[in-house]
Formats: structure tokens, sequence, C-alpha cells
């Protein structure tokens, strides 16, 4: 920064040709002293005066595309920097810039040329408007989408001025989409059919908070389109009329992933339709949702299903989980959250137990197993690595003693809300010999004696006991193989290098009203996020 244009002065034969770069000094004593460092330590010398000094600028002999390369490692805001150095890092940053995240407001339209005349590389493009502001609207996501013909992934994050027309425009003009993802936008039925008529590509879909279908009983059903053939993940979000998506869904045959996340209406008619025993799916999630034994009876017949999340779905009982433990032979992920309404016990437990041999993770909130139902899970399922058990008012010191004993493959443990005390804990101090974390929370007789102690017995263990959580705080366990995955098509790094400007988007009050049902409980989050990412570090220690 502050340096003139450079001029490439001629070099004798045989040296090195390198780039000369006159600054204006600045008569100060920082500047002086860098010269005279170099000075001491070049071959090359160095010309100082009190008018102007001049220096070798070692980077004209980097190739761009290794300086490209450095840019990576970058900050947003030193990427930034950079890019005003010198006219080539301006255009090498640009050349290399593949993800945009802008804020997506009005006064963006007029400087849009200009924007994508220096970013002519981008493929992965995040437009946000919070919702204080007037967003974009067709005309800028037509311009964009001209500009940008090679996108493979687009966001939009309350663009709330974009209409059927302007995504039309945008399925037109960018068939080449692999991942879609929307919140809190006002496009309907069209604009989505549009986006799949056209993008043959696509193998993500991430919709959240859409307003423009109808919720009246009339929307016009979306897909399945050309995308149909292509789509891998399917993620719905606080819909209000989800079931409209019902031919898209039953259309995608090679669909692996299906989350339905608190979206009004009844949805096992639409699990009857697609749950066949030929489906690919491999992956379901249903969280908030109206839902039945039904519903999971019909899931069960996809042979191939491995994970499974049934979050607070208050119509699920005993023999819906009995099915789908019969069925699905290759489960090897259950998280299932009670909502402590005791229509989930022993019975799918002890199913769960005797047909799922292949189970890694379990996590079992707002359920209170008994000591039979638990020793029959340790016995039986040996694979198990992963087990979290929240919110349970009969898991005590004996069933955690018998976790210790019997479950000699566990890896991960998570005890929260529970009636455990130290002696409980103490149970670990010799069993679980593979055992490398261990969580407790919330468990008002367990101390923090016992784990100063537990480390002291087992010094590879890492113990973490959270003993001053406030008392109404929601239950939440966090483990995953893969980190959170809560939505799978978000960008990853979207505050990394590639990251210009981002603004918040606020959720607004209206679905909260509708699902007054629901909003009298906490939320309960199932996963538990990222202690296997933390498993290398854990074994590190050891």
């Amino acid at each position: 920064m502050g340096q003139s244009s450079s001029s490439q002065s001629p070099s004798p034969a045989g040296s090195v040709n390198r780039r000369s770069v006159t600054l204006t000094a600045s008569s100060s004593a920082a500047l002086s002293e860098i010269i005279r460092c170099r000075h001491s330590i070049e071959d090359s010398p160095i010309e100082f005066s009190d008018a102007k000094c001049s220096y070798i600028d070692y980077t004209s002999e980097i190739p761009d595309d290794c300086l490209a390369l450095v840019f990576q490692f970058l900050g947003s805001g030193d990427r930034n920097r950079c890019s005003l150095v010198s006219r080539r890092w301006l255009l090498v940053d640009a050349q290399s810039r593949h993800r945009l995240t802008l804020k997506a407001q009005s006064e963006l339209l007029p400087i849009v040329p200009r924007i994508f005349s220096r970013f002519d590389s981008v493929t992965k493009l995040s437009l946000r408007c919070d919702r204080k502001s007037v967003s974009i609207n067709d005309d800028g996501l037509i311009l964009i989408s001209l500009r940008c013909r090679k996108l493979t992934r687009i966001k939009l994050r309350g663009c709330r001025e974009i209409t059927d027309l302007g995504m039309a425009a945008l399925a037109k003009n960018c068939t080449e989409l692999k991942k879609f993802s929307c919140g809190s936008c006002m496009f309907g039925a069209k604009g989505m059919n549009a986006l799949l008529d056209n993008c043959y590509s696509l193998e993500e879909l991430s919709v959240k908070r859409l307003r423009g279908i109808n919720d009246d009983g009339t929307a016009e059903p979306i897909g399945p389109g050309a995308a149909a053939i292509s789509l891998r993940s399917i993620l719905l979000k606080e819909l209000y009329n989800g079931q409209s998506f019902g031919p898209l869904i039953s259309g995608a045959k090679k669909l692996k992933t299906l989350k339905l996340l608190r979206c009004l209406g009844d949805w096992d008619r639409l699990l009857e339709t697609i749950a066949v025993s030929d489906h690919s799916l491999v992956e379901v999630h249903l969280e908030r949702l109206q839902v039945s034994d039904i519903g999971l009876s019909a899931l069960s017949n996809c042979s191939n299903l491995e994970i499974l999340h049934v979050l607070k779905t208050p119509d699920c009982s005993n023999i819906g989980f009995i099915e789908v433990a019969l069925h699905c032979k290759l489960l090897r992920k259950l998280h299932i959250d009670g909502w402590k309404t005791n229509r989930i016990g022993n019975e799918a437990l002890m199913a769960i137990a005797k047909y799922s041999a292949n189970l890694h993770e379990l996590v079992l909130i707002g359920i209170n197993p008994s000591l039979v139902s638990l020793e029959a899970i340790a016995i039986n399922c040996q694979k198990l690595e992963r087990l979290a058990i929240c919110g349970s008012e009969t898991v005590a010191d004996s069933e955690i003693s018998c976790i210790a004993s019997k479950c000699v493959a566990l890896k991960k443990l998570c005890i929260k809300g529970c009636p455990v005390s130290d002696e409980g804990i103490e149970a670990f101090a010799w069993g679980c010999p593979n055992l490398v974390k261990i969580k407790v929370k919330k468990c008002r007789n367990v101390t923090g004696e016992v784990g100063d102690w537990l480390r002291s017995k087992r010094g590879s263990l890492v113990v973490q006991l959270d003993l001053c959580a406030v008392e109404g705080e929601s239950v939440d366990a966090t483990m995953s193989e893969g980190g959170d995955q809560e939505d799978p098509v978000e960008f990853p790094g979207t505050t990394s290098n590639e990251t210009l400007a981002l603004s918040s988007s606020g959720r607004g009050s209206i679905f909260k009203t509708r699902f007054g049902l629901f909003g009298c409980r906490g939320f309960v989050t199932s996963t538990l996020r990222r202690w296997s990412i933390g498993q290398c570090s854990s074994n590190g220690n050891s």
C-alpha cells in the first residue's frame, strides 16, 4: 500500500530479473530502520535518500498460481488488504475468488456489474439481507445470473423482493447449479418448479421459511422436474405447506438424505408414499412433525436406512420404533427425543437391542429406560461407540455402572439431567476400556472431586463436568461423526477468506405463533456435536 506504479529495470546478463519498486519516503524512523536492515543482509546495493528509496520486489518472481494459493490461507480482511498492494495482486485475488458473500440490499444493484467484472470466476454465491432492510429484487438477481453463468452453489437469505420471475431467470441462466439454499424468501411454487425443471445437475436442496407457497390447501405441487434424477439431499424447515414438495420427494429415486424439520401438516401420508423397499434413503431426520406410528412403520420399509433422528414427535410410540428396529437392520445412528411423554420406553429399547446389532451411536432424550433395557443394549450392541442419555428420571448409579461394565466398545458418553451421583461416575475408572471422553452435565449429585479423581485414575480420559448449569436450561446432547450437519447446503466457511460482507438475517414471529403447540417447551438439540471431530485430539492426549 502506498506504492507507485512499478517499473522494470534492465538487469545484467546472468543476473535475476527483478522488479524495482519506488516508494515515497515518509521520513519515519521505522521506515529508515527497515531499509538499513535490508541493506545489511542483501547482496544488491540499496540506495536510500531523504527523498526516496528503492528496494527489490521479490514477489514479482512468484507465479500467479502460487500467489493465489497463498491468498487462500488468508482471512477475509487480510485478503482484501492484499488486493490493494498492486494491480497484479488485485488481478490474482479476483481471478482466484470462487466463493463470494454479499449483503443483498437494494443498494447493491448499481454496483453489480463492477463487482462481477472484477470477480468473474465466482462459482459459490451467498446473498444475505437482514429483515430491517430492503433486499435486491428480480432485476438484481437477473443481472447476477447473467454475470455468473457458471454458478454451482447459491444461497438466498432474507431476499424477500425476489419473485417467481427472478427465480425463473436464475434457473434459465445458471443451469449448472448443484446446491440451492433459500431462507425467509417470498417466491412461490412457480419459481421453485422453474429451478427444478432447468437445473438438471441439482444435488442438494434446502428450503427454509419459504412464505410464497400458499398454505390454504391450493398450493401448486412442486416437482419432480429434471432435477429429480440427480437430487441427493432435501431439507425442508418451518414450512406452512411442505406437503406440496411431495411429488419431488417421491420422484427423487436417488435421494439419500431427507430432513423434515418443524413443518406444519400431517406427514404420515407422504411417508407412506415415498417409503418403499427399493428406495435409496439412508438418512432421515424428523423433528417436531405431526407424524405417528403409521409414518414410522412406513419408513421402516426403507431397508437401506442407516441414520434416523426422531425428535419431539408426540404421536410416535413403541410400536413405530419396534417396526423400524425390526426391518432396518443397517441402522448405525439412532436419536430419539421422547419429550417425556412416556410413549417410548423399554419395549422399543428392547427391540433396538435385539435387532440393531450394527448400532454405533444412540441418543436417548426424555426417555426413562430401565436397567434391563440398558443392559440388553450394552450386551447386544457390541459396536456401540457413542451414547448419550439426557433428561432421564430412571438412569441412576446402578444403570450407569451397568453401562461401564458392559459397553466395551464405548468411546464417547454424555450424561445430562439424570439422578446420577459420584458413585456411578467412579465406575468408569475401570469400565469401558476404550472410553476417551465422558461429559456429565446438570447432574446435581455429581461433584467436582469425582472428576479430578477419575482423571488421576485414567490420565488419557477427557472428563468434562458442568456443575454450574442453569436448572431451567434445555437438555442438549451433542455427538456426531461429521460435526454439526443441521444444514447440509450451507456454504462451508462463510467467514473465510472469500467473504466480502455478511449480514445477519432475523426470523419472523409468525411461525412461532403458528407453532404455539410446541412453543411451550424449550427446543432440545439432539446431535452429539463435534465429538468425533475432537476424537483425534483426544487420542493424541492418550
